[in-house]
């Protein structure tokens, strides 16, 4: 458990597991990642991995609020201040 602020908690659950990654993949992603262990390899391109997941499931939204402002009428409002 590690104390994140004075009034907020945050749990971490840390999981041992067995898996068989290619060799040639775990080098490449240890590379990319420039992480210096194997498990460090691992967590950068699962973190990674859930990072693009949730901007893919961000940019599903664009265009779909009608009630936004353009840039343009942005841009007008700020320059009549």
């Amino acid at each position: 458990m590690s104390q994140q602020s004075d009034s907020t908690l945050c749990y971490y659950v840390i999981m041992k597991t067995t898996i068989n990654i290619p060799g040639d993949i775990l080098k490449d992603a240890m590379r990319f990642s420039k992480a210096k262990t194997k498990r460090e390899a691992v967590v950068s391109a699962i973190a990674d991995y859930n990072r693009r997941q949730r901007m893919a499931a961000l940019a599903r939204h664009l265009g779909t609020c009608r009630n936004l402002m353009t840039a343009d009428e942005l841009r007008r409002m700020r320059e009549s201040e």
